[in-house]
């Protein structure tokens, strides 16, 4: 992708973010668990994915990022969330910025933060804020364990809850990743002081540098109880001539 094209991408994620869901997922795609890394600033992705869960609910997700470098690196997201509930649709869009504070490494800790907000995309109206410190400690050049804490403010009936999250990624082949995580928050809520944690695992194939596709199984926090399926990709638009990223940050 030329210079332009990525200058423009950020532009019009940043002019958004500025202007500017349910609550945004990680920046690890679908999964529920973020790592602490960013990619190279200029570079670009575009994360995908569909769930279908046992109950008949269905999301489908679009998230665009790109790294910029305004006073530090910060890589800007948008992602925008078309989801069925109880036979009811609804549209939501989530502007998030996340910034990498100690670089991760093999044998020690990288620590980042990510922050945003969500809104009804029909109404306008504002309905989560959130912010969370994940950190990630990498135990060789295919293993890593990521550990999520964060707050996150229900604004549609003014509650906040303290999130959290757990997840351990293994590439054991030079293009397959099992990712196995758990999840949730407490907080006050109409039924219980606590939401039970969940569980949720899946594979990643990486042919290239530019591509890759997940397929995931797990159960979601909010709503009802029911068993998701996920399919998801993402699309790299990575900076002309920078190092491939796994020999920056080892092979994941």
């Amino acid at each position: 992708m030329g210079w332009a094209a990525q200058t423009g991408i950020a532009a019009a994620i940043a002019a958004l973010v500025a202007l500017a869901a349910q609550d945004a997922r990680a920046a690890n795609g679908a999964y529920a668990v973020d790592a602490a890394d960013i990619s190279d600033v200029g570079s670009c992705k575009v994360e995908s994915w569909m769930s279908a869960a046992t109950n008949t609910d269905f999301s489908a997700v679009a998230n665009p990022s790109c790294v910029v470098d305004p006073f530090r690196p910060i890589e800007l997201s948008l992602q925008t969330i078309r989801a069925r509930s109880d036979g009811d649709w609804s549209t939501t869009v989530a502007p998030k910025a996340k910034t990498n504070f100690i670089p991760t490494g093999i044998g020690r800790w990288g620590l980042s933060a990510y922050g945003g907000g969500s809104f009804d995309a029909a109404t306008g109206e504002a309905l989560t804020a959130f912010a969370v410190i994940p950190a990630t400690f990498r135990l060789s050049e295919t293993m890593r364990i990521n550990v999520n804490g964060g707050w996150l403010w229900d604004r549609t009936v003014d509650r906040h809850y303290l999130t959290y999250g757990v997840g351990f990624d293994w590439k054991f082949t030079d293009t397959l990743q099992w990712t196995i995580e758990g999840y949730g928050q407490a907080g006050a809520s109409e039924l219980s002081s606590v939401v039970q944690p969940r569980f949720q695992t899946g594979i990643r194939y990486r042919p290239n540098e530019i591509f890759s596709v997940d397929v995931i199984y797990g159960h979601n926090i909010t709503g009802e109880n029911a068993n998701w399926i996920t399919i998801g990709t993402t699309i790299r638009f990575p900076v002309e001539g920078a190092q491939p990223e796994h020999r920056r940050t080892g092979h994941l």
